[in-house]
């Protein structure tokens, strides 16, 4: 009986080819960077007042104030009161009727450039940027040719006050 002895082989260091993996990044990272969505940000910024300023300014001057409730957009002024209530339409708010007041409110007050937009809790995110863009801007006619005009584009944001029955 013949027995056999196995030699053992000498180990030798395997060598990591990572060729194919380099071509693979070659092709995936330029495709990656093509198929890329590259998105526009733009940043809005907002000055809160503070009480000192608010307590400087003149009680003659309009104070202009945008409330936005779940039912209706008001327009107000903070010495006088309520100036208009433009109430939601079959799509949602109405601030193009928002906007039109706001560019007659213009003409009476030219050197105010302040407004201050309250929110109730439960308003979303897209309602307010679209109440805020209808009171920074407003896209006017001007020879045939169609013009963006600045409002009011100091705003603050806050809370509204709490609705009472009556007001």
């Amino acid at each position: 009986m013949r027995i056999r002895r196995f030699k053992r082989r000498a180990n030798k260091d395997a060598e990591l080819s990572i060729t194919a993996f380099m071509n693979l990044m070659v092709i995936l990272v330029p495709f990656l960077l093509i198929t890329a969505v590259f998105s526009k940000i733009s940043i809005l910024e907002l000055d809160l007042p503070s009480r000192s300023e608010v307590v400087k300014q003149n009680k003659k001057a309009l104070q202009l104030e945008v409330v936005v409730r779940e039912s209706s957009l008001r327009v107000q002024d903070r010495n006088r009161g309520v100036l208009k209530t433009i109430r939601n339409i079959e799509s949602g708010y109405d601030v193009v009727s928002l906007n039109d007041y706001l560019q007659a409110l213009k003409t009476k007050y030219q050197d105010i450039n302040t407004a201050t937009i309250l929110l109730e809790p439960d308003i979303t995110y897209d309602v307010l940027v679209q109440v805020m863009d209808s009171v920074r801007l407003a896209e006017v006619n001007r020879d045939g040719e169609i013009v963006r005009a600045e409002l009011f584009p100091d705003i603050s944001v806050g809370d509204a006050p709490v609705y009472t029955a009556g007001r």
